[in-house]
């Protein structure tokens, strides 16, 4: 079969797992979200593949940033959101593996929202996405160099406000000229495996 690596912590530890099971090389191929998700499955000698038109993913696996009760998410902490969405949007299923402190009663609540955007005057988007979210800040690191994206873009993280259009308001960030994604990825779980401190795991949904 052949199965979709997003990106992040939850993803990495799934490629240690499938190296665990089958040592002498796994009976998958994988489309990676990431370079960095590419370079570890090609450590772990799992054959990749591309998204060329004719590949289909049985199954991607990703996790996420937030995730509400009706499997609406929160996704891009890690800055592969792009990758992401396109990976999940070729999958038959999308399955979210994360933590129970990532399960919030309204997106938002715990973490800002990425919305990533083309280098080249950013800082005029930013301000027409102040007329949507009340704050947007470009990420960086530590030396105060903008990060940077797999893509070659840069990112914003910005306040989501409370709203039960969330719908409304991904269609609105998407149209502005500038915005290549955002991190609202809404309906596009089928299921959601929330580990527990003691080990155990909670399945949100019935994909």
């Amino acid at each position: 079969m052949t199965i979709g690596l997003g990106s992040g912590r939850a993803v990495f530890c799934a490629i240690e797992e499938i190296v665990a099971r089958w040592p002498h090389g796994a009976p998958v191929r994988a489309v990676c979200a990431s370079n960095e998700t590419a370079r570890r499955a090609d450590a772990a000698a799992i054959e990749q593949v591309t998204l060329d038109g004719q590949v289909t993913i049985d199954v991607a696996i990703d996790g996420a940033d937030e995730v509400d009760p009706s499997l609406n998410l929160i996704k891009g902490g890690g800055g592969a959101l792009l990758r992401e969405k396109l990976l999940i949007e070729a999958a038959k299923r999308f399955i979210v593996v994360a933590e129970t402190p990532k399960r919030v009663e309204r997106l938002g609540a715990t973490r800002r929202l990425p919305v990533e955007v083309v280098r080249f005057a950013w800082p005029e988007t930013r301000r027409r996405l102040l007329e949507l979210l009340p704050d947007a800040s470009l990420r960086a690191h530590a030396c105060g160099e903008p990060v940077m994206t797999d893509e070659g873009h840069h990112l914003l993280d910005c306040v989501l406000p409370p709203t039960d259009r969330l719908g409304e308001l991904a269609r609105d960030i998407k149209g502005h000229v500038g915005v290549v994604e955002h991190g609202l990825f809404l309906g596009m779980a089928d299921v959601a495996l929330l580990g527990t401190p003691s080990g155990q795991v909670e399945a949100l949904g019935s994909g």
